[in-house]
């Protein structure tokens, strides 16, 4: 073969390199206590630190707080544990509550637990992603935060089958936590053309809702009254040794709720950064 034809078989052959898609990562669960899952290429990318409050400092919620952390506690057990969809009023702490339970359990039982983030939009890809998981040593708690479905979203029928139906199921060593401000993870309007509009308008309701039914936990959030607004802001104050009165907090909390037009968990931390930045402390 002469050179000039060398040089083009080589200029293609490299040419096709960059084309192909990189390899797959392999695997690595033991590399992080967290993860971000990316479909496109399929790989989980480890998260170093993890924001998260700690499980303390979140009021208002207690009885949520129970429920979650003895379900996770068992699954990092190796104990049965169900699937759990926490919904409810936004800035509530749905989602800090699975990531504090998460590191409790970590806490208790080091190395225990990985906890894999997947995106709403990625959802359709999460059977690939059990896949990828079954069969591995480490048990591992999947979040999917912020979980809803809207028109013409056919999403949740992947999700249903994964969550408690196909042949394989499950593997026994995943768990799904989704955080939800809808009950049936659907706005009202959908469910009502449902039934408006189809052949026989039960069939087509249940099987829009029934995806609700596979999480065997439903663990519900409101919104929280003044008091527990007010212990959410001591709590932090506390941990973060604000200099400022009690009475003068509470005022300035007040003024800051108002102007939010609510009060919540996410409403307290951000009146706490703003604090934090008036008095000169470094908030966590």
């Amino acid at each position: 073969m002469n050179q000039p034809m060398i040089d083009l078989v080589t200029r293609i052959a490299e040419a096709l390199e960059r084309l192909a898609p990189p390899p797959t990562p392999q695997l690595d669960l033991a590399g992080a206590d967290a993860f971000v899952w990316h479909p496109s290429p399929a790989h989980l990318a480890p998260v170093n630190k993890v924001s998260r409050v700690d499980i303390g400092l979140l009021q208002g919620v207690e009885r949520q707080k129970q429920i979650l952390l003895e379900n996770t506690l068992r699954f990092a057990r190796g104990l049965p544990a169900n699937n759990a969809m926490l919904w409810g009023s936004r800035g509530m702490g749905k989602s800090s509550l699975v990531k504090a339970a998460h590191a409790v359990a970590n806490t208790e039982l080091p190395g225990s637990l990985a906890l894999i983030e997947i995106h709403r939009e990625d959802i359709r890809t999460l059977p690939d992603l059990l896949n990828m998981l079954r069969g591995e040593c480490r048990r591992c708690l999947i979040l999917c935060d912020d979980l809803s479905f809207e028109k013409e979203d056919a999403d949740y029928k992947a999700l249903k089958s994964v969550l408690d139906g196909g042949i394989e199921g499950r593997p026994d060593n995943v768990l799904f936590y989704a955080t939800s401000n809808r009950r049936h993870l659907m706005p009202r309007d959908m469910v009502e053309n449902e039934r408006s509009t189809a052949i026989n308008p039960d069939e087509s309701v249940h099987e829009k809702i029934s995806l609700s039914d596979r999480f065997g936990l439903w663990i519900g959030f409101h919104n929280c009254d003044q008091p527990t607004f007010f212990a959410m802001i001591d709590g932090y104050a506390q941990s973060l040794r604000l200099p400022i009165s009690q009475e003068d907090l509470h005022a300035a909390a007040i003024e800051w709720s108002v102007t939010r037009g609510g009060r919540s968990g996410r409403v307290a931390w951000q009146f706490i950064q703003e604090m934090s930045g008036r008095l000169g402390v470094k908030a966590a």
